[in-house]
């Protein structure tokens, strides 16, 4: 029985984990769980699953959550790192979004065995520092965002010297078809309107920016040991093949597989066997064509951006995921336009003074740094 915390239960990589787990009570015991602020969904997953421990890292809905007899309630930030410490966890699934992710997943790598991971932003800020104690405590770390886990899939332990290229694709996100002109007065209702994914509104929001296929080509980078140049993305609007991968002889394999989360959910849970599923294969007699696009990264600067930030490394990529979460958080409150974001993004870059070999407290302090200053540019 793997004994398995997860932290954002109640978002869609939260219940679609739960889905999972809930087909497997022979083999998985879920001992924890978090959320930020939804107290009414947290409280049937409890009664469901029965949890040792929960967290509620909003402290002003944690004190109206009542939670069940037996299990311990958790307040805060840091009472999400305490629940980590003090609960025996195997394997820790993250699905919560956004930064805040880095200090439980560094406290989780003390002790558990596996991390699957759903968060990209840990990884984009500090992870040089995540792989190599990883590697250190020997822990094993498993993606679940569909193209990293069909990298993953295509890979299964060969050398990175073996690898001549990956393909990361992307549906090219909800305003694939519209023109750059109409960018300008493009609504957050409008932009979060996913054709493929339901998603938060943050990750909707990133993937209408081709910000998401930044970070995940810098995710990439970290979680296969490639460099940054081998990472092509391409635009493939049908959404069934999950990336490629080309090697030094010239084959390519790719992963394929309908949009349903639980798929890489299942095989992170369940490595290295595969089990049944309820998710329906793929009718190829069905299929007419598909297509391959080069990204247009004049129409999607955010995507040129992160890939330069990717290059030059150091301080750089926690500077532009901290500017970015603070930029669309504004947009969302109809506070700046959709143009603004990656405008204010390589404002606050050309501000940075970098660090080239950034340590924990370096990055701590970039971040803060980065979100201050994006806010005073965006005054």
């Amino acid at each position: 029985m793997q004994k398995i915390a997860l932290l954002g239960s109640t978002g869609s990589i939260g219940t679609s984990t739960l889905s999972v787990i809930s087909r497997f009570p022979d083999r998985f015991n879920l001992v924890a769980l978090s959320t930020n602020s939804n107290i009414g969904l947290l409280s049937l997953q409890a009664r469901r699953f029965r949890p040792r421990a929960a967290c509620v890292v909003d402290t002003k809905k944690a004190g109206r959550f009542r939670g069940m007899k037996g299990m311990k309630l958790y307040e805060g930030e840091q009472g999400l790192q305490r629940m980590l410490e003090d609960v025996k966890i195997d394997t820790l699934v993250v699905g919560i979004v956004g930064s805040s992710a880095l200090l439980p997943i560094l406290t989780s790598l003390n002790k558990i065995k596996t991390l699957i991971l759903a968060n990209k932003e840990a990884l984009v800020i500090a992870g040089d520092i995540i792989i190599r104690k990883a590697k250190k405590m020997g822990v094993k770390i498993l993606p679940v965002d569909s193209e990293h886990s069909a990298i993953f899939q295509c890979l299964e332990s060969r050398r990175p010297s073996e690898i001549k290229k990956i393909y990361l694709t992307g549906s090219g996100g909800p305003l694939l078809r519209l023109s750059k002109k109409a960018f300008k007065d493009m609504s957050p209702e409008r932009a979060i309107d996913h054709p493929k994914w339901k998603m938060g509104k943050k990750i909707s929001v990133d993937s209408a920016t081709m910000m998401n296929k930044g970070l995940e080509v810098i995710e990439a980078h970290h979680l296969f040991g490639v460099e940054i140049d081998q990472i092509e993305v391409l635009i493939h609007p049908e959404t069934l093949v999950h990336s490629m991968v080309e090697f030094v002889d010239g084959s390519i394999l790719a992963q394929m597989g309908r949009c349903d989360m639980r798929m890489p959910i299942q095989y992170a849970l369940t490595y290295p066997r595969r089990f049944g599923s309820p998710v329906k294969g793929v009718s190829f007699s069905s299929l007419e064509t598909i297509h391959f696009y080069l990204p247009d990264f004049k129409k999607f600067p955010c995507l040129e951006i992160a890939y330069d930030v990717a290059r030059r490394g150091g301080t750089r990529p926690c500077v532009l995921n901290a500017s970015n979460e603070v930029a669309v958080e504004r947009f969302l409150r109809h506070e700046i336009r959709f143009t603004d974001i990656p405008r204010v993004i390589g404002k606050v870059l050309r501000a940075h003074r970098a660090i080239k070999d950034p340590g924990l407290k370096d990055i701590l302090e970039t971040e803060r740094w980065a979100r201050r200053k994006t806010g005073e540019f965006m005054e």
